[in-house]
């Protein structure tokens, strides 16, 4: 039996198109679900799983659609293959039933994974350079000068007496940004 896999990350996405590419396909069972790739628990793909049976064939749109990383990626696989199910990704032309599928397969995963490690190379090459020049990155420690005006006026307001919700409320900003400004400015609070 062909089951399908969709998945869209967002809620606001749509599965028209995959489930149209697997519908044409062959697929008699279409798996979906609208939640992030990065969630370790995805319902609709446990379920995938548990229905599996020799012989069938799981298919996707797109690798992407199915693994988490490229680690996940292979041990879905390699589940399928223990399970003598085989596995077809239509957008990626790869189909495992056969030997040249697996073989591409695996050289995609590969090269997926020597780009992240040329990726993260760079990368700490780029901070190892920057560091020598006395720059750092992230975000800027203290405010911006136009939130450091806001904690000005903030702390003259709370020192007027006002309490902290008239605060945020006269400044529109959250309470917690109120309690923010005011450590910064180095208040105490009573």
């Amino acid at each position: 039996m062909k089951i399908g896999y969709a998945r869209v990350s967002t809620l606001d996405q749509n599965l028209d198109l995959q489930l149209n590419a697997l519908q044409t396909a062959g697929c008699e069972k279409i798996y979906q679900e609208k939640i992030s790739g990065a969630c370790k628990e995805r319902p609709e793909l446990e379920q995938l799983l548990k229905s599996l049976r020799p012989g069938d064939e799981v298919m996707v749109w797109k690798l992407d659609r199915l693994g988490r990383s490229l680690q996940h990626l292979i041990e879905l696989i390699n589940l399928f293959s223990d399970h003598g199910v085989t596995f077809s990704s239509l957008q990626d032309s790869i189909n495992t039933s056969t030997p040249s599928g697996k073989l591409i397969f695996h050289i995609f995963c590969s090269l997926a994974e020597f780009e992240r490690a040329q990726i993260r190379e760079r990368t700490m090459a780029g901070l190892a350079a920057a560091k020598l020049k006395g720059k750092t990155g992230g975000k800027p420690k203290g405010l911006s000068e136009q939130a450091q005006q806001t904690a000005r006026v903030a702390e003259s307001l709370y020192k007027e007496g006002f309490a902290i919700k008239l605060i945020s409320e006269k400044l529109k900003l959250s309470r917690q940004t109120v309690y923010n400004y005011l450590a910064e400015r180095g208040v105490t609070l009573k």
